[in-house]
């Protein structure tokens, strides 16, 4: 039997939302997207995929998404009606978690709720009035799920544990890339240093939401004078810095190449690239403190050499397994240190240790989706139960 799952999405632009859509369809889910629109929905295209707009909104305007989903919720009868009684219903991000229960009730209720939050606000970690209100907003539209997703064991420790009222079993569900096909793609074989006289390539590639990485980025690449180029692609959070194209076309030896597409493009994106920037200062001591990002995954998969922070969770990934470069600061002082000393030897014993991790580390196949969906099918059939407290668990395939 099918099982059907409604995703209900914080934003149909993101790729991230893409890329779960296409798991849990290789898991053999049927699925309806409900979706808040910020740009370009990357689903509108996918003929197996029913969308449903639920509105717009911005980022960076928290009071204007709190009116989209009092707007949405007021719709919701009228949204959905037509669609098939769901199995499941997954609400990524709190936003979506407001409207979970509401949307379970018009089915006659009895639907197992998941949780999926992969970042934490730092409104919500606020110790003031307002981290209050959301706190509890959040353990009040999420009281009855059965589930927590979340992609860092950080988060649990960080968060869900010590501040969350949540009390959720959780599912770690870490940001690998989505490989359906595993016979067709290699893992890269030789390291690849730049030709004599080229310079060093450092790949930044994903959401761009960090300013203070694009500062130091722009000044190390202008102080390192043509030996390192910065390579920038992905979506810039516009909301952080309006004036990054402005910016990136005034800094020498920087590239900026839009978006790409997740997983299509990766092979060719990370090929052009020596190292992967796995720094995000954005919500320095909190939530960029704890998380294992997107190009992590990415550009571990694909053989480039991670740099990454060694106080965060990232760095700490790094230093178990030996596969990257770790800094204190990441100042662009202490780059230019680390670059002015970077020849092709130190490079290939790098990627000789990255190349030497297990594939399972990057990626997820088509038996981890079947897993996860057999999972979320489970919640429902009463082979799960709901959990005590909060202890993580990973899908087997």
């Amino acid at each position: 039997m099918t099982t059907h799952i409604l995703y209900l999405a914080h934003d149909l632009a993101d790729a991230a939302i893409r890329r779960r859509v296409l798991t849990l369809k290789a898991g053999g889910a049927t699925l309806t997207i409900a979706g808040f629109q910020r740009g370009e929905s990357l689903l509108a295209e996918d003929p197996d995929v029913t969308t449903i707009e639920l509105g717009r909104t911005a980022d960076g305007r928290f009071a204007q998404r709190i009116g989209a989903v009092i707007s949405a919720r007021s719709k919701l009868k009228t949204l959905l009606t037509g669609v098939p009684k769901p199995d499941v219903i997954i609400a990524r991000n709190l936003e979506t978690l407001a409207l979970a229960g509401s949307a379970a009730s018009l089915f006659g209720g009895g639907i197992p709720i998941v949780y999926e939050c992969l970042d934490i606000h730092r409104l919500l970690l606020d110790e003031g009035v307002k981290g209050r209100i959301l706190r509890l907003a959040e353990w009040f539209y999420g009281r009855h799920a059965q589930l927590l997703i979340t992609s860092s064991p950080a988060f649990v420790e960080n968060y869900f544990k010590p501040r969350s009222a949540l009390n959720l079993p959780v599912l770690l569900l870490e940001n690998k890339v989505l490989e359906l096909n595993p016979s067709s793609a290699p893992s890269p074989s030789a390291a690849r240093p730049p030709a004599p006289g080229k310079p060093w390539r450092i790949g930044w590639f994903g959401a761009l939401r960090c300013r203070k990485s694009l500062e130091r980025l722009v000044e190390f690449a202008r102080r390192m004078d043509g030996r390192v180029e910065i390579v920038l692609r992905g979506r810039p959070a516009y909301s952080e810095f309006s004036d990054f194209d402005a910016i990136v076309k005034a800094a020498p030896h920087i590239e900026f190449h839009g978006p790409y597409r997740n997983p299509e493009d990766l092979a060719t994106i990370y090929d052009d690239v020596q190292f992967t920037w796995g720094i995000d200062f954005f919500e320095e001591g909190l939530n960029s403190e704890w998380l294992l990002p997107n190009r992590l995954y990415e550009g571990g998969l694909h053989g480039a050499v991670p740099i990454a922070l060694s106080r965060t969770e990232t760095g700490r990934f790094v230093q178990e397994r030996g596969i990257g470069l770790t800094l204190k600061s990441a100042d662009p002082d202490e780059l230019v240190t680390l670059f002015e000393t970077m020849d092709a030897a130190r490079y290939a014993t790098l990627f000789t240790r990255l190349a030497s991790v297990e594939r399972s580390q990057w990626v997820t196949g088509p038996a981890e989706c079947r897993g996860l969906v057999g999972k979320l099918a489970g919640l429902g059939s009463g082979r799960s139960s709901r959990a005590t407290s909060p202890v993580v668990s990973t899908v087997q395939s």
